[in-house]
């Protein structure tokens, strides 16, 4: 499909928090990216990204990854390529999982946790958790493929209380 709709092209997704107290387990927050297909566009997604992993065709990766918080800024960078995903694709979720290494953590047990996406230049959201702050994972993002083949954002954060994956499997339900 062709249009003159660009809609969004690359969108960068940083993930922002303080570390733990000095002597504390470190939190260890994660980006996570699932794709869905026109034939299924919620429930089990087709694939996804997150650390150690990347796209098929390389239009979705994490460029950063931290275990603890310590990365004076972003901690971790998702980027989508949404602009070369295939067709076949009509929606991509982004969430947060915090990993329950050492007991339960929630967002609200987490220093100044933050996403910003943004789409080239253009701020589409930041998100601070304080609505979610029991949650153990949230999906913060949606880009859904229109008629035309332009991408949008619905912005929107929904708190899941599950382990990482578990919320990598229902995040699109």
């Amino acid at each position: 499909m062709s249009s003159l709709n660009k809609g969004l092209e690359r969108v960068e997704v940083d993930l922002m928090w303080d570390p733990s107290p000095a002597g504390s387990v470190p939190h260890d927050l994660d980006l996570i990216a699932a794709t869905y297909t026109e034939d299924a566009p919620s429930g089990a997604p087709a694939y996804l990204v997150h650390f150690d992993s990347r796209s098929p065709d390389g239009t979705i990766t994490l460029s950063r990854d931290s275990r603890d918080g310590k990365g004076l800024g972003v901690d971790e960078r998702l980027i989508l390529e949404l602009d070369r995903l295939r067709h076949r694709y009509v929606r991509v979720l982004v969430g947060v999982a915090i990993q329950q290494h050492n007991g339960r953590l929630t967002f609200g047990d987490i220093a100044r946790p933050a996403v910003r996406i943004r789409n080239r230049h253009d701020e589409l959201a930041a998100v601070d958790f304080t609505n979610v702050g029991e949650a153990t994972a949230a999906r913060v993002a949606e880009f859904v493929r229109d008629d035309s083949g332009a991408w949008g954002f619905h912005a929107g954060v929904h708190g899941f209380d599950a382990d990482p994956t578990t919320f990598a499997t229902i995040m699109g339900s």
